[in-house]
């Protein structure tokens, strides 16, 4: 009987003093590495100033601090990047990461019907990480990304990013887009429309609406993209005013893809959408009502079309905040996706907007759209260490933009091509 109560007490002191050893590990976490980053230039993207001999302070993934010629702390890591300017990691707000079409197969419905019956999960999955890592590298270290991905597909990639199976940008992923019946497709047989439901939830109805938003939340969607039009096929302003209703609700955005005129765009602002897509040939009128209500454009402009152009002025001059997002998907021989999507930015200069504003549009205004939290868009204490280099003055070319030299995502040096010996965290 004594040993038995020994044992048990023998146990009972080995038990205390494990939980003891296991308290005072977590009361004494180990340090996160400390990082500064130094360059000729730091452009701040919210004032817009430029920070001469700038110094940015990096513990973890975190910013710590932001300054010209700050101390370094002895135990720090120092990245030289010399004469290059450092701004935050660009965001797109409008991408189809795990969506690729290829114009020898014809228009955009023949590639949809290909695309849906030919890839299947699987290939489209690894599809999803090289695109990931290819706009990653371009300097785009967060996307919103807006359905087109089957069923779920972004939410997979987006958490595979996180957990560190895939090197790609941070994700705000949509699940599949809600839509007017027949989603985006064009005619198809009985038989083949079984197809429509593995890109889009089709709706039907005040009900179907809040169910379809209910769904995608939750599948883990951070936000909720609506097809508002689709040729003649549109839905009504009740259902959009449901779909606004039920994602707000859950603290998810709205994004509204609206093209063909001005009734689609006008629908989803009269809903209080949050972004509206395209609206290519949008109205003054339903202009002045996005600005009331704070909707963001999100422009998805190719270049040198005269009414697109104008279109960014009159919403620039309506006070319209915008967002740039590059909703590219068709393929490029000999260029990755993030290398083409790169070469949008140009396009906004030549709409009239200023290098500071398209800066702004591709990082601070995509930030305040994507992300609730406010901890990325601008190189500032508390926020995600999200940083990009170019070479030179960036101010003067924005064409930099396309050569992007260093990336840095969440305090981990993903490309460097500017300091001799560092080597990437991937």
């Amino acid at each position: 009987m004594k040993a038995l109560v020994l044992r048990k007490l023998l146990l009972i002191a080995v038990v205390s003093l494990a939980v003891s050893a296991q308290a005072q590990v977590a009361e004494k976490p180990e340090t996160p590495q400390q990082t500064a980053l130094r360059a000729a230039r730091l452009i701040d993207v919210r004032t817009g100033n430029t920070i001469a001999d700038a110094v940015v302070l990096i513990e973890g993934d975190r910013i710590k601090a932001v300054g010209a010629n700050l101390a370094i702390p002895a135990n720090a890591r120092t990245v030289d990047l010399g004469n290059a300017t450092l701004l935050p990691g660009l965001i797109d707000a409008h991408t189809h990461l795990l969506h690729q079409y290829y114009r020898e197969f014809g228009d955009d419905n023949a590639n949809r019907i290909l695309e849906a019956v030919q890839l299947g999960p699987a290939k489209r999955a690894l599809l999803g990480a090289k695109l990931a890592r290819d706009t990653l590298d371009a300097g785009f270290t967060t996307v919103r990304d807006l359905g087109n991905s089957g069923i779920n597909g972004d939410v997979a990639l987006r958490d595979a990013v996180s957990a560190g199976w895939v090197v790609g940008p941070r994700m705000f992923a949509s699940t599949r887009a809600l839509s007017p019946v027949g989603g985006q497709f064009q005619s198809l047989s009985p038989e083949a429309q079984r197809l429509i439901e593995q890109e889009y939830v089709p709706v039907s109805g005040v009900e179907d609406a809040r169910r379809a938003v209910r769904q995608a939340i939750y599948d883990g969607a951070d936000c909720i993209k609506v097809i508002v039009n689709s040729g003649p096929r549109m839905l009504s302003l009740e259902e959009m005013k449901v779909i606004v209703e039920e994602a707000h609700r859950a603290n998810r955005r709205v994004a509204a893809h609206a093209t063909d005129g001005d009734a689609a765009a006008l629908i989803a602002a009269e809903a209080g959408v949050d972004s509206i897509e395209h609206a290519y040939t949008v109205s003054e009128k339903v202009l002045d009502l996005m600005a009331k209500k704070k909707i963001f454009l999100v422009p998805t402009d190719a270049p040198g079309v005269e009414r697109y152009q104008a279109r960014i002025r009159r919403a620039v001059k309506a006070g319209v905040r915008i967002a740039i997002g590059s909703d590219l998907y068709y393929s490029n021989a000999g260029r990755t996706r993030g290398q083409i999507a790169a070469g949008m930015y140009n396009t906004y200069v030549a709409s009239g907007m200023s290098t500071m504003e398209v800066l702004r549009a591709a990082t601070i205004n995509a930030a305040d759209l994507v992300d609730s939290t406010q901890s990325i868009g601008a190189i500032e204490a508390g926020r995600m260490a999200d940083i990009i280099a170019v070479e030179g003055d960036l101010l003067g070319d924005v064409a930099n933009l396309e050569r992007v030299k260093f990336v840095m995502k969440g305090g981990q040096v993903i490309k460097d091509d500017i300091t001799p010996g560092v080597k990437p965290a991937h």
